[in-house]
């Protein structure tokens, strides 16, 4: 029997240590974050000015960077500044402006233009647009571009794709060509708590509580905030098989080949699409995140509160949640046939009018 399944941190007789081991845990994980951040900035500042940015104006941009690593921004999320800020940086330059103090709300057009041409998708470019206008508003603040550029701000509209949830016929469909106790358990935890991807590829044992079913995720990947999602009976039974089987003393619960410390997202979503294509749904264009919006489909139409949901999926904004969570046509035909026995039987009482 897999020594996990018989620690501290996943039997019944639950430990208060357990808290202790994870503050130190997270602890140590935080120095070592902070310390790659602030490799990765040092970094970051070299390239601009390799790239031509005078060291004037990269005293400037230091700042800002160093604010998000005081913020406790994400690595990525710190990247995605740097590459949005980078890029821009090197358009200027093809239009012979080498200095950032001379950038005006023309050339962000121009370069909205150019992103165009080289075909990315709305979504990329938007966000190319909330990185640099967070750097110009930083440098306006402090004088050294003109506030002109961050006024009428530019956005491209984004197409309203519905959220993909798959249809419970197709889930059950999928589960039964399934025959590895890992990926079971990887679909089924996601399917049943809602969890993003890289979320869950980055939980270790020590997160999970069997006696109360629960996952504890410290720090969530999008808002940074920590939240608890739940197991369902057939994600937990998954989980205990998995954790019979996997391999004793890893900490995290998925973990990579050979000196990977936890299962990488490309394997993940390989995975996923091997047995997408074993079921039979390649045509219907699923994905991982599917279950993450199935999860929320399902919950809403057995009756949850969208401001339950929301906190489960760890929206800070319920709009989110309203748009991930679509109702079936089943749900809709029942709520209409309700309603509509209520006005039949003449139960609707007052008037409509406008009260001043």
């Amino acid at each position: 029997m897999n020594p996990d399944l018989n620690s501290s941190y996943t039997n019944h007789n639950y430990v208060p240590s357990r808290e202790n081991i994870r503050y130190q845990d997270q602890t140590t994980a935080i120095v070592r974050k902070k310390s790659l951040k602030n490799l990765k900035v040092e970094h970051y500042l070299k390239l601009l000015n390799g790239n031509g940015m005078q060291w004037a104006m990269i005293e400037h941009i230091s700042e800002f960077f160093w604010s998000l690593v005081r913020r406790n921004l994400s690595i990525g999320s710190i990247t995605q500044y740097f590459h949005g800020l980078n890029r821009f940086f090197l358009f200027l330059k093809s239009l012979d402006i080498n200095r950032l103090e001379f950038v005006e709300r023309e050339h962000l057009g121009a370069f909205i233009e150019y992103l165009q041409d080289d075909n990315l998708m709305s979504s990329s470019i938007n966000g190319y647009l909330r990185s640099l206008y967070a750097i110009f508003g930083f440098l306006a603040e402090k004088e050294v571009i003109s506030t002109d550029i961050i006024k009428n701000k530019f956005r491209l509209k984004m197409p309203d794709v519905l959220p993909k949830a798959i249809d419970p016929d197709e889930i059950k469909l999928l589960l039964s060509v399934v025959n590895t106790a890992r990926e079971r358990a990887l679909f089924l935890v996601l399917l049943r708590t809602g969890m993003r991807i890289g979320e869950l590829l980055g939980t270790k044992i020590i997160d999970i509580n069997f006696p109360e079913r629960k996952i504890e995720i410290p720090q969530a990947q999008k808002n940074h905030e920590g939240r608890i999602v739940y197991l369902g009976d057939d994600a937990c039974s998954a989980l205990k098989i998995w954790l019979r089987e996997r391999l004793p003393g890893k900490e995290y619960i998925f973990y990579g080949r050979g000196n990977r410390e936890k299962l990488s997202y490309p394997m993940a979503r390989h995975l996923f699409i091997k047995y997408i294509q074993k079921a039979g749904l390649s045509h219907k264009g699923y994905t991982l995140h599917c279950l993450r919006h199935t999860f929320a489909s399902e919950l809403l139409n057995a009756g949850m509160r969208l401001e339950c949901l929301q906190v489960l999926l760890g929206h800070q904004d319920i709009e989110m949640t309203r748009r991930y969570a679509r109702l079936t046509d089943n749900t809709r035909k029942n709520e209409y046939f309700k309603a509509m026995e209520i006005i039949e039987r003449g139960e609707i009482d007052g008037h409509y009018r406008f009260h001043n």
